[in-house]
């Protein structure tokens, strides 16, 4: 069994590593065919590939009575997305944002974990109506940034036509212009098809990463409480990981940081909107630190808090430091540490 579940690790890790190649190349040639910010481009649909495998494991979790698995790993998603995967991208390589594209997806967050709180802590039960909720605000932020795309994609497209316009009215053959839009269009067409196949390779591998992996953290006596904020957690974030390497190896660091904070947003009004859709829960208590259900004393002040960390100077600054990143990491392996010694 053991064998087994290592070849199937293995055959995952394969999956992210090769998904999230395609991923990154489409999601930027999509960026640049469309003259679309990357930041926008992986707050969004870069965001919805990668956090698939959080919604289909939450869900499952959800539906079959594990309410920890499904809360742990939306929560653990998104304390592992910031304080671990994006801080190695900024201790690697910080970088400038853009403010503006940035500010959207972030106040959105903020919006959603306030609201989140504000359940967990006054009643601690989400009912159906408050997965909907959340999924609402899921349906809000998609069209607004939609909308923003098309006026950022518009005004892109009118600058090029006001230096191009000429060229375009010398050219004699009309036969050259068709042929640049076929070209376009197979172009486009070939994006789309990566795009995808990156999504189900990287979904698909992230499934076979956790499956197999809490069987054999199960195996050493491991708490499901703890299996989910940090194991399951760190597996299903694994496309992110394996985005924001490959995003930063190929010099996208914009596209990056907005697929963190994208996908951190769908973690808490997509994961745990469809969770509580289909399966309500109150938060768990399996697990207390110094005697307090730690899920209200360390894991939702610690999401918030990492996510102040990595959005509220770089939005105020317009770029990302290095500390940001040590301190994030340092963040994390103490949250991990306290998880395991508790």
């Amino acid at each position: 069994m053991i064998w087994k579940a290592v070849l199937l690790f293995i055959v995952g890790l394969v999956c992210l590593i090769k998904g999230g190649d395609w991923f990154v190349d489409a999601s930027t040639g999509l960026a640049k065919r469309f003259r679309v910010p990357e930041i926008l481009i992986g707050a969004t649909i870069v965001s919805i590939g990668t956090t698939l495998p959080e919604v289909m494991v939450s869900a499952t979790s959800a539906f079959s009575g594990h309410s920890e698995i499904a809360y742990g790993n939306a929560i653990g998603s998104i304390i592992c997305n910031t304080a671990l995967i994006s801080a190695v991208t900024i201790a690697i390589r910080p970088s400038k944002i853009e403010k503006k594209t940035l500010t959207t997806p972030v106040l959105f967050f903020f919006i959603s974990a306030v609201f989140y709180s504000v359940i967990a802590y006054t009643s601690g039960n989400f009912s159906r109506i408050i997965g909907i909720a959340l999924l609402a605000i899921f349906v809000v932020y998609m069209v607004i940034t939609v909308l923003q795309a098309k006026k950022s994609s518009a005004s892109a497209q009118l600058l090029g036509a006001n230096g191009e316009v000429e060229v375009v009215e010398e050219a004699t053959e009309d036969s050259e212009t068709e042929g640049k839009k076929q070209l376009f269009k197979d172009s486009l067409f070939k994006d789309i098809i990566f795009l995808i196949i990156g999504a189900a390779l990287i979904a698909v591998g992230a499934r076979l990463l956790v499956n197999n992996g809490t069987i054999i953290a199960t195996g050493l006596g491991v708490p499901e409480s703890v299996i989910a904020l940090t194991f399951v957690a760190l597996g299903t974030s694994l496309p992110e990981l394996v985005t924001a390497i490959t995003a930063l190896v190929k010099g996208h660091s914009d596209l990056s940081l907005g697929n963190i904070v994208g996908a951190n947003l769908f973690n808490l009004v997509l994961v745990s909107g469809v969770s509580v859709a289909v399966r309500p829960f109150s938060i768990p208590v399996s697990k207390t630190l110094m005697g307090y259900n730690s899920s209200l004393v360390l894991d939702i002040p610690l999401m918030l808090v990492v996510m102040g960390i990595l959005t509220v100077p770089s939005l105020i600054k317009g770029k990302l430091s290095r500390w940001q990143g040590i301190l994030l990491l340092l963040i994390y392996a103490a949250f991990c540490a306290v998880q395991f010694a508790f």
